[in-house]
């Protein structure tokens, strides 16, 4: 089902949605150019929502950047722990809803 050639599909939404995707593409460019945060932060930023949506094709997109963008297994290890433990302290703090 995650096949990254699906993403070649992209071009019939562009094809249909042709505005709306013009208007993504420019948001996702400006939301991920370096500014007050770098290249390599914005990615490792962007891996953290990956895993914690657990979307495939940001997970294989972004993990590419980051190491283009330098960075190490390291930073992309505690990348992961971070996206693990927010997901987990979520379960938690919902879990109070579920108490009377």
């Amino acid at each position: 089902m995650y096949d990254m050639k699906n993403l070649d599909k992209l071009k019939v939404l562009e094809a249909n949605a042709p505005e709306a995707m013009k208007a993504f593409w420019a948001f996702d460019k400006a939301a991920m150019s370096p500014g007050a945060i770098s290249a390599k932060h914005k990615e490792l930023m962007a891996l953290a929502v990956a895993f914690t949506t657990q979307c495939p094709y940001c997970i294989e997109i972004h993990a590419k950047r980051a190491g283009a963008a330098g960075a190490n297994e390291q930073e992309i290890a505690e990348v992961v722990l971070i996206a693990a433990a927010l997901r987990a302290g979520a379960a938690v703090t919902h879990g109070t809803h579920a108490l009377a």
